[in-house]
């Protein structure tokens, strides 16, 4: 009996040893198979590149760093972004964007929203809270906490902007300590309303600033680029961008429908952006925005987020963001077209956060002048941002 009960007993232990390797190992390499880089660092530049690039004022507008297990704060060789990558790379504002459901076995061309969800695995093997296991608004918030918890710890490198006060104070302690580095919250498809426009307000309480309408299924603010009906924006839609307005948050129709987009177009009254993603000029697919609809954002003074995968630029290099970037430029003007590379977004990205100046060196390269590299790079979004985000964190204001 004592054999038994000693057996059973280093059965226990063994199982409990072999899930806490389970928990340490597996979700570090679930990302190292999602996040990839193509080439990856150090990255070096030629002299007249680089002194070009370190004057620049620099922004992204979309990565889904929360999602992984990773202290943003210290340096990683997998992924794409942390802290020290970012100062590396002179990057000066961060969009933060929130995954909170994704379903098995993604495409682009039809995904149901019935279909098994991944990211509840991924909370379960990273230890989240209980609560986030089936709730995707705590979901968005729990990742929220921990953009919010990594500025504490970082010693002043790290400040989460909330409003255009927040923003011209971290641009004053900026050119005081350039490598401080600003991070703003998106959420990356409003299904984490779980249908109740009341979560708008506890998405915002919790330094929202942004949401992406879908992701790559239906919800029910209505179709995705990538779902099953692929359908016009609901009641519950125009709810939500109404109020969205009033709170001065950022529409961003990124894996929208077309049908979709138009809607919100028509009846947004503030700029809409498509935080990242490629164009159909040169990578036509499901996923890239149409001439129509570029033409579109730009007409409510939105951005184009040129991303930096294969799927929005047909491409595994900077020349081919730079060409985007090109068409872009072309067809509606400079002002209007920013950086959304989609960083740790489940993608390989053609270099991680450190080496976002080769971006600057191919615009070069397609004949950008200085100027119009500087609007590209971070200025146009800073631009919004400044015009976009509510006066003071605490002030809802209406458009």
């Amino acid at each position: 009996m004592k054999a038994l009960k000693c057996g059973s007993l280093i059965i226990l232990l063994l199982l409990i040893v072999a899930l806490v390797i389970f928990l340490i190992v597996a979700p570090a390499h679930a990302e190292k198979q999602r996040n990839r880089v193509q080439t990856p660092g150090p990255y070096t530049l030629p002299d007249k590149v680089k002194s070009l690039h370190d004057g620049l004022f620099i922004a992204d507008l979309h990565a889904d760093s929360l999602l992984w297990d990773r202290d943003l704060l210290k340096y990683n060789s997998y992924g794409h972004v942390d802290l020290p990558r970012l100062q590396a790379g002179n990057v000066a504002l961060q969009m933060f964007t929130v995954v909170t459901k994704v379903p098995r076995d993604i495409n682009i061309k039809h995904n149901s929203a019935q279909a098994r969800d991944s990211i509840t695995l991924l909370a379960m093997g990273q230890l989240w809270p209980v609560k986030t296991w089936k709730d995707l608004s705590e979901r968005a918030l729990y990742q929220a906490h921990k953009l919010h918890t990594a500025a504490k710890r970082s010693n002043d490198k790290l400040a989460v902007i909330t409003s255009q006060q927040e923003l011209e104070h971290f641009l004053k302690q900026r050119k005081l300590s350039p490598d401080m580095v600003g991070g703003l919250l998106g959420l990356e498809g409003a299904h984490a309303l779980q249908g109740d426009l009341k979560n708008i307000d506890k998405l915002y309480a919790a330094g929202f600033r942004m949401i992406g309408l879908m992701h790559f299924f239906d919800n029910t603010l209505g179709g995705s680029a990538h779902g099953e009906q692929k359908g016009g924006l609901t009641a519950f839609g125009n709810e939500v961008i109404r109020h969205m307005n009033d709170l001065n948050m950022i529409v961003d129709v990124a894996h929208a429908s077309p049908a979709m987009i138009d809607d919100v177009l028509r009846i947004s009254r503030n700029p809409v952006i498509s935080s990242h993603t490629g164009v159909k000029g040169t990578c036509n697919n499901l996923r890239n925005l149409s001439d129509k609809q570029i033409r579109g954002i730009a007409r409510t003074g939105g951005l184009i987020g040129i991303g930096y995968w294969k799927t929005a630029t047909c491409g595994q290099d900077a020349r081919a963001i730079a060409r985007a970037i090109r068409y872009t430029v072309d067809l509606v003007g400079v002002d209007y077209v920013a950086l959304g590379s989609d960083f740790d977004g489940a993608v390989t990205t053609p270099f991680d956060a450190s080496g976002i100046g080769l971006i600057t060196e191919a615009l070069l390269a397609e004949n950008f002048s200085a100027l119009e590299i500087s609007k590209i790079m971070g200025g146009n979004t800073l631009q919004l941002l400044r015009h976009s985000l509510p006066l003071t964190s605490t002030t809802l204001t209406a458009s």
